[in-house]
């Protein structure tokens, strides 16, 4: 290898394997209808929690069932938010896990600028959300709140506007995105709990344990006998989860933890582990697979439906909601905080390791990425509820700022990508021609970088 191709800058963004290209975008395939159910479930919840039969839908919302010696007699909300999140919550275990085992998280040099930039991400909307609300202790509890990215509303807005996003940046959005997950995660469990009951939480390792053993001594039991993952894991999840949500630790967690338990590399010859293929994937990928369409299709849309509502009170309770430091400080999070992070440490990052961006690919295309990230919804909510609780005027007034800077994020980045529309096309034809006999697009291929 020449010195000259040795010292050459790596690529910030840069095309995907094949196998990760093809995976991903079966996934956001699966997001972008996830996504549109999201959006009629918000827009229904609160066309309903502003008409004049307002009253049927909290009384729905506020309904509690279940067993109370289990710490599980919930309203119906909570178990939409705890308990059906639960399952998106695994899928994202399973993604999570996923992409730091068999995919392209795998390599640092990937890794380190969609990592990054999650962490702007992050950071920049959560010290412009205390820098709002400095004077008011009560409110600081929200800092969390603008620092998620709804991939499946991000997603969904990408199909309305018909962008033709480059595979390079689809592949860093839901990247960002995913890394995105494990912060808000890590936030949830260390931050947003406080009285943990150490007697069930030890308990929950029990079950947690059994689920792994399973898992990892059956992969190809439970990838090829589709029953037997709801007859027999399924049981021992649910008492995982339950054990999780008595300790006091959200119950979310359990979907995380019960995620990671599901082995991602295949048995070959011998028990070795090997990297999962198209045709012979992982238990981890088939599980994504099978529950995609439950998680994307059920739980975020119901969870949606009754984490959304909430009564405006026409244009004067709107102009009183923006009056509210908590609503300032989650809409300039989401729509300026988002974009800057997310530019600012990427621009860090190709600065102090020489990569570059890809030749198809400029910085404004970079930004309509930060503001789409900007759309902040599922998770969002579910930190609004952990930080102010139910009946709080901070949580109906905040439910409005998520709502509302994700409409204006959405709304800002269709205006930078629909501009940058013709291009895509052309990067996206490019893409699809000249595919080789196995069908992998030459783009695709293990060569060295084109000049």
């Amino acid at each position: 290898m020449s010195n000259e191709h040795r010292s050459a800058p790596r690529r910030a963004f840069s095309r995907s394997s094949w196998l990760e290209y093809q995976r991903i975008s079966e996934i956001l395939r699966k997001e972008t209808v996830g996504g549109i159910l999201l959006i009629i479930a918000a827009a229904l919840a609160l066309i309903w929690a502003n008409s004049p039969l307002a009253d049927s839908y909290f009384a729905l919302r506020d309904f509690e069932f279940g067993y109370e010696p289990w710490h599980l007699k919930l309203s119906v909300g909570h178990w939409a938010s705890d308990g059906l999140l639960a399952i998106f919550f695994f899928l994202v275990g399973l993604e999570l896990k996923r992409e730091f085992v068999a995919g392209d998280l795998r390599s640092p040099a990937r890794a380190i600028v969609p990592v990054a930039a999650a962490m702007g991400g992050v950071v920049v909307p959560a010290l412009i959300y205390v820098l709002v609300n400095l004077g008011s202790p009560e409110t600081l509890r929200g800092w969390a709140i603008p620092t998620a990215t709804d991939i499946a509303f991000a997603v969904a807005v990408l199909a309305v506007i018909s962008s033709h996003l480059p595979s390079a940046l689809r592949i860093f959005l839901l990247t960002l995105a995913v890394v995105d997950d494990l912060i808000a995660i890590a936030i949830i469990a260390f931050v947003y709990t406080a009285d943990v009951d150490f007697t069930f939480l030890l308990l929950t390792l029990i079950p947690l344990a059994l689920f792994a053993f399973l898992a990892q001594k059956n992969p190809k039991f439970f990838g090829k006998k589709t029953p037997a993952a709801w007859i027999i894991l399924l049981p021992i999840g649910f008492i995982t989860w339950a054990l999780m949500h008595a300790s006091g630790v959200h119950a979310t967690v359990a979907g995380v933890l019960l995620g990671f338990m599901i082995p991602v590399l295949r048995k070959g010859k011998g028990g070795k582990p090997v990297q999962p293929t198209a045709n012979k994937p992982g238990l981890a990928e088939t599980f994504e697979h099978r529950f995609r369409p439950l998680s994307a299709g059920i739980a975020v849309p119901v969870f949606a439906f009754f984490s959304a509502g909430v009564t405006i009170g026409g244009l004067d309770g709107l102009v009183a909601a923006f009056g509210d430091p908590v609503t300032i400080g989650i809409v300039m999070g989401l729509v300026l905080g988002k974009p800057i992070g997310i530019l600012l440490t990427t621009w860090a990052v190709t600065k102090t390791t020489r990569a570059t961006l890809d030749p198809d690919l400029k910085w404004v295309d970079l930004l309509g990425v930060g503001v789409l990230a900007g759309v902040g919804f599922t998770v969002s909510l579910l930190v609004n509820e952990l930080s102010f609780g139910e009946g709080s005027e901070h949580t109906e007034n905040a439910k409005v700022a998520i709502l509302g800077a994700s409409l204006i994020a959405a709304l800002l980045a269709t205006v930078i990508l629909r501009s940058r529309n013709k291009h895509y096309r052309r990067v996206v034809e490019a893409e699809k021609v000249d595919a080789d006999d196995d069908g992998v697009p030459d783009l695709f291929e293990d060569n060295p970088p084109r000049r």
